[in-house]
């Protein structure tokens, strides 16, 4: 793997240890829900249907994760069914922040027009174009919010729907086979000490 793979590897994990451990937690159920939905779904935007996004708002959020974990010489969120994953998210665990992401889609639009006058669209500019758009933005809420229900998705359980073919863990390299040799931690593999009589004075 050469140093991009490594660094998007490293990446990917730092971004999955910073995930909100108790929001994760308390959101669990719903998260596999989720997966399992996106899991179903067509692998293309035009044959799919969805339940908070329409079909155009559907198309900037998957160009947005596909620039967050873009495909190169292995799958991203597209391949995932992020879009998919983050739509059920929506009328689900985090339907509170539906509008974040209608304000967010229409400030997205906006900014991709001031800067590109020649579009209407943030999925019309070029991948470099994108790019620069999302820099602008990349400190904002609602970005925050579209990297953390992408990454979420994209690690979630394949045995539940995400995760398709495990893609997002043979990319960090988790090993989910659980057929693990012993030892199977530093304390396993010390030494076992030898057991010592102690023995009193005038006892």
């Amino acid at each position: 793997m050469g140093a991009q793979g490594k660094s998007r590897r490293s990446f990917l994990k730092k971004s999955a240890v910073g995930l909100g451990g108790a929001w994760f937690a308390a959101n669990h159920p719903q998260i596999l829900s989720a997966a399992e939905h996106a899991a179903e779904q067509p692998v293309t935007l035009q044959q799919a249907r969805f339940a908070f996004f329409t079909r155009e708002q559907a198309t900037e959020i998957d160009a947005m994760t596909a620039q967050i974990i873009p495909t190169d010489q292995t799958p991203g969120a597209r391949e995932a069914h992020i879009v998919h994953f983050i739509d059920r998210a929506l009328i689900t665990f985090d339907q509170e922040r539906q509008g974040d992401y209608t304000r967010g889609l229409e400030e997205l639009s906006a900014l991709a027009s001031r800067r590109f006058p020649s579009v209407t669209k943030f999925s019309d500019l070029i991948y470099d174009q994108q790019l620069q758009v999302l820099t602008e933005i990349e400190d904002t809420p609602f970005f925050n919010l579209v990297r953390t229900h992408t990454i979420t998705g994209f690690f979630a359980s394949p045995l539940h729907g995400g995760n398709h073919d495990k893609i997002g863990w043979e990319l960090v390299g988790y090993d989910d086979s659980l057929s693990h040799e012993a030892p199977f931690g530093y304390y396993d593999a010390l030494p076992i000490p030898q057991s010592t009589t102690v023995t009193g004075g005038d006892a």
